[in-house]
């Protein structure tokens, strides 16, 4: 049997990656980074789906890619709404200009959002109460991860009615009332989306985006972390695979961190 060219590549990769979390800069600290699993589902050029696990170090560029949605969080899909952690790469999600796109990415991770790492960074989740931003915005309480962005404006940030809505996270949002910061002393499953195209897909009826990591997002990482990320997707070679932002992101500046 002959392996698809995007998992002989991953396999290469991950093959390297073993080796390369044993990164001499990491060594000359005297300290070792931090690890964490992530599991990804990916849809092959074939239609089939590859299930993967991978250790990769607890740094923003990779948790960035994994700690968007909660689990139970409704996406709506040409089927119907579906909860994040029952979605299949290859089932097609409605976009928020109304066309539809295929799952092809699907990762998750588990933490304590209560727990902060070496670093002293925590992964606190927002709570969206229904209603908090208009009618059936969200349907119900929405919990999103630290990651997730939405495409609107808080009201402290907007500077002119003429200005379009640009992707915020989610934190900027909590007012600590109807949005407010939790932080579950228990593990959460949390998860994110890619699809083809970089997009906006309505969860719980709130408009978030899919994942992109940024153009820039790979810009400062070293060679043994670039080699790492890329091999969580089989579906791209370099950072120029994920496209172009759908649109633009307000106050998020990259955080591809080194070890």
């Amino acid at each position: 049997m002959t392996l698809p060219q995007s998992l002989q590549q991953a396999a290469s990769r991950a093959s390297e990656a073993q080796a390369l979390l044993q990164d001499p800069a990491a060594l000359r600290l005297g300290t070792k980074p931090q690890l964490r699993r992530y599991e990804v589902s990916s849809l092959l050029p074939d239609g089939a789906i590859a299930e993967t696990r991978h250790i990769a170090p607890a740094l923003p560029i990779f948790e960035d890619a994994f700690c968007a949605f909660t689990r139970g969080s409704m996406v709506d899909t040409c089927n119907g709404p579906i909860a994040v952690e029952d979605l299949l790469p290859g089932d097609m999600l409605i976009t928020q200009d109304g066309s539809c796109q295929p799952l092809i990415w699907k990762g998750s991770t588990s933490l304590v959002p209560a727990r902060a790492d070496a670093k002293g960074r925590s992964h606190r989740l927002t709570s969206f109460m229904a209603d908090s931003l208009g009618l059936q915005k969200p349907t119900s309480c929405v919990v999103a991860g630290p990651a997730a962005r939405l495409l609107r404006m808080p009201p402290h940030m907007r500077v002119g009615t003429d200005r379009p809505p640009m992707l915020t996270l989610v934190e900027e949002f909590q007012d600590g009332m109807n949005i407010f910061e939790t932080a579950p002393p228990t593990v959460v499953d949390l998860f994110h989306l890619c699809l083809p195209k970089h997009a906006v897909i309505r969860v719980g009826g709130l408009e978030f985006e899919t994942y992109h990591p940024g153009p820039e997002a790979l810009k400062l990482v070293s060679y043994a972390i670039k080699t790492l990320y890329l091999n969580l997707f089989s579906h791209i070679d370099t950072i120029s695979g994920f496209g172009p932002l759908a649109y633009e992101r307000n106050h998020a500046p990259e955080r591809g961190d080194q070890p």
